[in-house]
């Protein structure tokens, strides 16, 4: 009979204590808007879940991925113009 081994380190409550560093929050911080867009765009999503659609329902849809798309947008905008080069 073959013994199975664990191929990578076990998990410890000493690895999960590490706290995101200074630049990561900066990162979530910087991403919030597109996380609260996506979270209201879900939220529409799952209104609709148990009914048919109304016309309001489509409204509040189309404004949600509307939201979205505009913090995509200002996301991606905000990463072209930290890159060196681009976007001058």
């Amino acid at each position: 009979m073959k013994t199975i081994a664990a191929l990578q380190d076990l998990v410890t409550a000493a690895s999960l204590d590490i706290e995101p560093s200074a630049a990561e929050l900066d990162a979530i911080e910087q991403e919030m808007p597109l996380i609260r867009a996506e979270a209201e765009l879900l939220d529409v999503q799952i209104m609709t879940f148990d009914r048919p659609a109304s016309e309001l329902d489509e409204r509040r849809i189309r404004r949600a991925r509307r939201r979205v798309l505009a913090a995509r947008r200002v996301l991606a905008n905000q990463a072209t113009a930290q890159v060196p080069g681009v976007g001058a």
